[in-house]
């Protein structure tokens, strides 16, 4: 069995997980209670995100979609550290 064969069955059984996951950090992202809560919730579909990209990159054999996958994680970084900033001083901006 190939790599592609083996990546496809992994997409195939675990594709659905990360639907209903995303569902389910969506649920808590809009009806999160705190902010914190709000911004896990927004991490986690990331991650989800981030992670299937990955496994469709060694898929399709497009090194383009792990430059997306990074820049998606500099992303998620960067919300982190804006609202960190922000429930620490209540300030937004610079």
């Amino acid at each position: 069995m190939e790599i592609e064969e083996h990546v496809m069955l992994f997409i195939t059984f675990i594709a659905p997980v990360f639907i209903a996951s995303i569902i389910l950090y969506l649920i808590r992202a809009l009806r999160g209670p705190t902010i914190p809560d709000m911004v896990i919730a927004v991490d986690a579909i990331s991650f989800d995100i981030a992670v299937f990209l990955a496994v469709l990159a060694v898929y399709f054999k497009s090194p383009i979609l792990i430059s997306c996958v990074i820049v998606l994680m500099l992303w998620a970084y960067a919300l982190d550290i804006y609202v960190a900033k922000y429930l620490e001083s209540k300030d937004m901006g610079g």
